[in-house]
């Protein structure tokens, strides 16, 4: 046992070291090229935030453990949503802008609600499973949603503090090539671990998937929006946690179903209903009193809620 948790925590260690030299490298390889500072820390703080379960997710994927897939995403999801935003948002009342509002959450409404019809088979299949042909179609959807975000997000959207130096090409490169040999090796570490203490312990990998490993791979997102939220920038506290739950579902499944098609469980409808209710929240909170903004009163509600939640969730699988 003690093996495995030492591979678990390793991993997450990994994971988390090398999204942040991936960004590093990346951020810096823009810079040099002369890309905006939005675009640079939109696309690249998005999805080097969501790095960690994109690794996760493939090695599952490709090992045939599909509860560990939607487990990972969903939880991930929930994490994000209740926990992180929970967090940010009792360090400082989270004031979003019209289209954070008005677009972007709903957009994260809407890949829930395409994951639970792909998923469900009211769409294009008629097995249980997220098929490669579902995973195209996610695949055309993240596309969409990065045009999105370059037509729409106005540039003071970003004001990432990256505290990047001029960085010599070949610190770039190393920077690059390290952050994404620490995302494979680190969640090759956390997928071993994790599977073994299921066995060992007696627990489903689904649960194992919405908990344990939803919690390590979300702890980048975690720090960005603290950071954030501490400096007061409050745009990218929220869009991190908004943008990376999109890629999630449109970008990280559709790469597990491409390369084997996933089987899915009917209970893990439930906490598809948990986090669309989560989103349908925060949207309605955006517009309590008119003022767009997440209060601490609604930000401890959502911690409140997930808490609820898990103690569900493991009550019902010990009883």
């Amino acid at each position: 046992m003690l093996l495995q948790v030492l591979l678990l925590v390793g991993g997450f260690v990994l994971l988390i070291k090398g999204a942040d030299w991936l960004i590093t490298g990346a951020s810096a390889l823009g810079k040099k090229f002369n890309i905006s500072d939005l675009a640079i820390g939109l696309t690249i703080v998005a999805f080097g935030t969501s790095a960690p379960e994109l690794v996760v997710n493939a090695i599952a994927s490709f090992n045939d453990k599909p509860d560990l897939v939607f487990g990972n995403v969903i939880g991930s999801n929930n994490i994000n949503l209740f926990v992180i935003l929970g967090i940010t948002g009792l360090i400082t009342p989270l004031a979003v802008k019209s289209s954070t509002a008005w677009k972007e959450i709903p957009i994260s409404f809407g890949a829930i609600m395409v994951l639970f019809v792909l998923a469900n088979d009211f769409a294009f299949d008629h097995s249980s499973l997220l098929s490669r042909i579902d995973g195209l179609l996610l695949m055309g959807l993240f596309v969409s949603f990065l045009f999105y975000v370059y037509k729409e997000i106005k540039s003071d959207v970003i004001h990432a503090d990256l505290h990047l130096q001029h960085l010599s090409n070949l610190k770039i490169a190393l920077f690059i090539l390290i952050g994404i040999g620490g995302l494979v090796g680190g969640g090759k570490m956390v997928m071993t671990g994790a599977v073994e203490i299921a066995r060992m312990l007696g627990v489903s990998e689904k649960i194992i998937g919405l908990t344990i490993v939803a919690l390590g791979t979300s702890l980048p997102e975690l720090m960005t929006s603290v950071v954030a939220a501490l400096k007061k920038n409050v745009d990218i506290a929220v869009g991190n946690i908004i943008g990376s739950n999109v890629f999630n579902i449109f970008l990280i499944l559709s790469v597990s179903s491409l390369i084997r098609p996933i089987s899915f469980q009917a209970s893990f409808n439930t906490d598809l209903y948990v986090l669309a209710g989560g989103t349908l929240f925060l949207f309605l909170a955006m517009f309590a009193g008119g003022r767009k903004q997440l209060d601490r009163w609604e930000a401890a509600i959502l911690l409140l809620a997930y808490l609820a939640y898990t103690y569900l969730l493991i009550r019902q699988e010990v009883g």
